[in-house]
């Protein structure tokens, strides 16, 4: 069956659909689709997003080996198309035993940091590479594959890559990695229990209803996807989320530890006696995901016996919004002891709402686990992470102040109890100029990881946010003086990472390891010796699509009416002639914050290396669009309140957007669309609704009834209940009547994203539709909530041109200034 459909295309292009080929002339307007079937935009965009990727890297612990893995740049539908179970918040492939996905490596090649071709492992050509890790001690890594039998685990040695050896049959990674143990000689995973049986079979007739009660206690839950549904439901993920904690040693022996059991986690104490076990057991829930169920958290040691139970956790439904859990939380091992557990206890009763002198307190407790509990600290503010040093005494504690957004960093030494902690950071969690960077840790023998430390000084890796962009740098901290060095960053011009430190000494600036990049020059690896000021190249990958990199690129900044300073990434098409005004299309996403200052810091560099991979909007640059970039839009105020006004703050932050694209005389203000993902696409369908800024709108995978995320949604803290009115003022689906501008809906077919349910575009576009607006909804098979089948992502750009060149291009024309 064919119908036609009147589109305006662009002249000489040529448009591939479901095996029929179509060139247009200058003018055409008819263009032939098959009633199925998927699109393709020019060839030229294709060549782009074929385009072999740079192979991904992976440095070993002890920084002299270098991990090289390909894969393809866009896995196939039929790859997509394989049978998922969607259980419990889990998306399972139950051939695979393991947790579903879309795409997978072809192949892993390994080489020494200091130089070398890379010699590739010769795994079975039936072999598809779903996972690569190292051992902690650099000389064995590991590869995870799957095949038509199931998923597989082989062991290679640096020393002989050549002579991959399968060391597991019947992995299970469903719920579990692999753990290196700290010998260094053996690793626990999941397998498939030797006994399991055949899949469970659902029953012809219904046993009876599906029912679920209330009692009368709160539990605000956020709207998750793939839950469970049924008794059935409940048997399925049973079966396939059990799997057998297994010992495996480097030449081959197995051994079981304990019995069956749905592993939630398991990590080996430092000194190798026992294991932290987390296993999840019923009662299951039909409104939460698999990590919300009651769990047992136990220490166990090598055969599986249990050694003590350090938590019985219920199902966690009735937290408060942004709040915690009850009793024992975030256990695990102290990295600088043998064999000690320490955790964080709410006492708030896990409610952020409660008015506190202290939110948390942090717990030890040492093998052999009789003793009472040892309390490490009070925190003020809500516990959020643990830093250890080599020296047990020392405690870096981090806490979250939600009310006022704010992070702090404390450094705690247990031999001064009267003495005040040493604050190594203070800054709200938005302020990018005042971040200080993260403490560099480094992976000791026994495979914890700590502080690197050279005598009293640390070592810290940041991004640099400044009104320039970023230029990440390497700095090191006194911890007596807490004076700091900088050792390193990045110059103007490029764009470049300190990737890790390879030796550091005392009385000298550190070797490292860092990543550069530019607008010409794709991302290599270097290594640096900041004391002699040397550099040798480790990499050299070459430009993988040279055909683009006229592009051109720059960082702009301006101001919203109300003086809020934003900014965006202004991208213009490689052939740009500055006597011509081009249509323009903003791509953005809100973010919140407290204040105006931090809302106006600069994000991101302009000396990044352009890639247009998937369905980056970026490909418009190549039909003659200017883009600005990650135009931000944020959203200022009260944490309690900010989405009072976010209609008013997103249109002032479009209008300022436009109005400097104008200014600047590369866009013709009279041909503009708007887009975004997520988030990104309430956001557009609000412009559309509230204002004629845009001509057009795309919108993906996004959410428009809020009355169907009632607990909350993005950073809202009241439920609809406690705030009605902005839940619909806000809801793009309340105003449908007023999207009088063309909106494009993507949206894949089985989103998983909470929130952002499929039903969420279908009935924005009923009520688009139903009240006489222009829209188009596409629904891709197979996809979740960032699309990656090829097929679906050159079906997406075909649909994003045809639609912007339609309402917003205009035949193509470029205005004269």
């Amino acid at each position: 069956m064919t119908r036609i459909v009147n589109r305006r295309l662009f002249p000489g292009t040529i448009w591939l659909m479901s095996g029929l080929t179509f060139v247009l002339a200058h003018g055409a307007t008819v263009l032939a689709q098959n009633s199925a079937g998927y699109l393709q935009p020019p060839q030229a965009v294709m060549d782009v997003l074929d385009a072999e990727p740079t192979p991904a890297l992976s440095t070993s612990p002890d920084g002299n080996w270098l991990l090289l893995t390909n894969r393809p740049a866009m896995p196939s539908i039929s790859d997509l198309s394989r049978r998922m179970l969607r259980l419990a918040g889990v998306r399972i492939d139950p051939v695979a035993n393991g947790r579903f996905t879309g795409g997978f490596d072809r192949s892993v090649s390994l080489r020494r940091l200091a130089g070398g071709e890379p010699v590739r492992v010769p795994l079975p050509p039936d072999q598809k590479i779903a996972d690569v890790a190292w051992s902690h001690r650099s000389n064995y890594f590991t590869v995870s594959t799957v095949s038509d039998q199931g998923s597989q685990l082989w062991l290679i040695s640096v020393e002989s890559p050549l002579e991959p050896k399968c060391i597991c049959r019947n992995l299970h990674w469903v719920t579990l990695g692999v753990e290196w143990l700290p010998d260094g000689e053996s690793l626990v995973c999941a397998t498939v229990p030797i006994e399991r049986g055949a899949e469970p079979q659902p029953p012809r007739v219904p046993e009876g209803p599906n029912v679920q009660e209330s009692e009368g206690q709160e539990s605000p839950v956020r709207t998750y996807q793939d839950l469970l549904s049924n008794a059935y439901d409940e048997t399925l993920f049973e079966y396939y989320a059990t799997s057998q904690l297994t010992r495996i040693y480097v030449d081959g022996r197995q051994t079981a530890i304990g019995r069956p059991a749905i592993l939630a986690g398991v990590s080996a104490s430092p000194s190798g006696e026992f294991l932290l076990v987390t296993k999840v057991k019923r009662p299951f829930s039909y409104l939460h995901p698999w990590s919300s169920f009651p769990r047992d958290v136990e220490v166990c040691d090598l055969t599986g016996e249990r050694v003590y139970l350090v938590a019985d956790v219920p199902l966690a439904d009735n937290i408060p919004i942004e709040g915690v859990p009850t009793g024992r939380r975030s256990v695990r091992w102290r990295a600088n002891e043998p064999a000690t557990l320490v955790w964080a206890e709410a006492l708030d009763g896990g409610d952020p709402r409660q008015v506190v002198p202290h939110r948390d307190q942090l717990f030890a407790l040492a093998a052999p686990f009789h003793a009472e509990p040892e309390s490490l600290v009070r925190v003020q503010h809500r516990f959020v992470g643990l830093t250890e040093f080599a020296d047990h005494n020392l405690i870096v504690v981090t806490e979250m102040d939600r009310d006022r957004r704010w992070t702090k960093t404390l450094m705690y030494d247990r031999r001064v109890t009267s003495a005040e902690p040493v604050v190594l950071m203070d800054r709200s969690m938005r302020d990018r100029y005042g971040d200080p960077g993260q403490l560099v840790t480094e992976v000791q023998d026994n495979g914890q990881r700590i502080v690197r430390q050279d005598g009293d000084w640390v070592y810290r890796s940041g991004s640099g946010a400044s009104p320039k962009g970023n230029l990440p740098f390497l700095d090191r901290q006194n911890l007596k003086t807490l004076a700091t060095e900088r050792l390193w960053q990045c110059e103007e011009g490029f764009y470049e990472t300190a990737v890790r430190i390879l030796n550091s000494h005392l009385n000298r600036k550190p070797v490292v390891l860092t990543s550069r990049e530019s607008n010409e020059t794709p991302p290599n690896l270097y290594r640096k010796d900041l004391q002699a000021g040397t550099e040798t190249a480790v990499t050299t990958f070459a430009d993988p699509t040279p055909q683009i990199r006229g592009i051109k690129k720059q960082m702009v900044t301006y101001a919203r009416a109300d003086g809020v300073a934003l900014s965006a990434t202004l991208y213009l098409p490689a052939d740009y002639q500055p006597d011509k005004r081009l249509p323009l299309f903003v791509w953005a996403y809100p973010m919140e914050f407290n204040d105006a200052a931090t809302a106006g810091q600069v994000s991101g560099s302009p000396w990044q290396f352009t890639t247009i991979r998937g369905t980056s909007h970026l490909a418009l640059l190549m039909q003659g669009y200017a883009i600005m970039d990650n135009a931000t839009m944020p959203i200022i105020g009260d944490p309690e309140t900010m989405n009072d006004t976010f209609v008013e703050q997103i249109t002032e932050a479009a209008e300022a957007a436009i109005r400097k694209a104008t200014e600047m005389g590369v866009a013709d203000p009279q041909r503009v669309a708007v887009g975004g993902h997520s988030y990104g696409a309430f956001m557009t369908a609000n412009l559309l609704a509230h204002t004629d800024l845009f001509k057009a709108g795309i919108a993906r995978s996004g959410a428009y009834n809020r009355t169907l995320t009632p607990f909350g949604f993005q950073s809202e803290r009241r439920t609809f209940w406690e705030a009605p009115e902005v839940y619909m003022k806000v809801s793009p689906f309340s105003f449908a009547h007023k999207i009088n501008e063309p909106l494009l809906m993507i949206h894949g077919e089985a989103d998983n994203n909470p929130g952002t349910f499929p039903l969420q575009s279908q009935r924005l576009f009923q009520a688009v539709k139903g009240t006489g607006g222009n829209a188009r909804l596409v629904m891709l098979p197979h996809e979740s909530h960032g699309y990656q089948a090829r097929e679906s992502v050159l079906h997406t750009q075909a649909e994003t041109i045809l639609w912007l060149d339609k309402y917003v291009k205009q035949d193509n024309r470029d205005q004269v200034k």
